[in-house]
């Protein structure tokens, strides 16, 4: 995997962890002909046969369709944010881009990469330039430099730093990350319009905090600015902080009814079905420094499920 994030880290705004958390058309394909014939000769069909075909009264067979989507791409660019950046996977706030689930080469977790290209071609021929701490509005740049590599496959794992604001009233609307997601799309297809995608639904952030809240040092991790929408106060469970958390998991809902609908009307785009927002994290598959980010049990398991939803038909 080639790490092309440019740059780094963004500076972030608490000590210890980051607001974010917790991925070509098939050619080949056999058309069976219609080129029947009894011995009729050099000119065609033997008399009385109609045009079209074949001898004896039998239709001529329907060719088969082309597949519309590959199930093995040979080269990959993953986009997004501090998940698919690894970040806390394997070291305090610090990007792990090695253990990511998209691009990794660190055989423990099995990167989508290694599986679909192998460990050299992972090496060679996919690039991870994902930004930890960036948003959808970040997306059309980094989709803009996926172009240039001429990926079969880019994967899009994005929106968790959407929902991960300071307030509730900070989360970015409803439309303005409809429009990021839409001109990112375009910013790809103008280059690229047959290169497949595939979107990872937004992570449930309710889910991380009821499985991190039973830990006191995740609570100290939080109190330091990780996801204050949802993990501020981590202990509170009075009206005002249920209606917050509940307000961040229905923004999340509606981002990811958004990738859903918008990867909809491109023939080239697969929606992971919800299959990361409903996947069941547990403490073991969050890092344990932050107890938000995926471990690399957690980028593992995020590797899985796109790898499943990629090669399925």
């Amino acid at each position: 995997m080639r790490d092309s994030s440019g740059g780094g880290r963004r500076p972030h705004r608490r000590t210890k962890a980051v607001a974010a958390v917790l991925a070509a058309t098939a050619v080949g394909a056999l058309l069976v002909g219609g080129c029947g014939g009894d011995g009729g000769g050099a000119d065609g069909p033997s008399a009385g046969t109609p045009s079209g075909a074949r001898a004896g009264g039998t239709p001529p067979a329907t060719p088969k369709p082309t597949p519309t989507w590959d199930r093995s791409p040979s080269s990959l660019v993953a986009v997004g944010d501090s998940i698919t950046r690894a970040f806390d996977a394997c070291a305090v706030l610090a990007d792990c881009p090695e253990s990511s689930w998209a691009t990794g080469t660190d055989p423990a977790v099995n990167s989508l990469a290694r599986r679909l290209l192998g460990a050299e071609g992972a090496a060679e021929r996919s690039w991870n330039l994902a930004v930890t701490g960036s948003r959808v509005a970040d997306l059309p740049r980094q989709m803009a430099r996926a172009a240039g590599h001429r990926p079969e496959l880019v994967t899009v794992m994005t929106g968790a730093n959407d929902a991960c604001r300071s307030t509730v009233s900070g989360m970015t609307p409803v439309a303005d990350f409809r429009a990021s997601f839409e001109k990112a799309l375009r910013t790809l297809r103008a280059d690229l319009p047959t290169t497949q995608v595939y979107v990872a639904s937004v992570p449930d952030l309710k889910r991380l905090w009821s499985q991190g809240r039973g830990f006191p040092a995740a609570k100290q991790v939080w109190a330091l600015g990780v996801c204050p929408s949802m993990l501020g106060d981590a202990d509170a469970t009075d009206e005002r902080a249920a209606t917050r958390r509940d307000a961040v998991r229905e923004r999340v809902v509606a981002y990811n009814g958004v990738l859903r609908e918008v990867c909809a009307k491109d023939a080239k785009c697969r929606y992971d079905g919800g299959a990361v927002f409903n996947y069941p994290f547990t403490g073991t598959q969050l890092s344990e420094w932050d107890w938000f980010h995926p471990s690399k049990d957690g980028q593992a398991r995020l590797a899985d499920l796109a790898h499943r939803r990629i090669t399925t038909d």
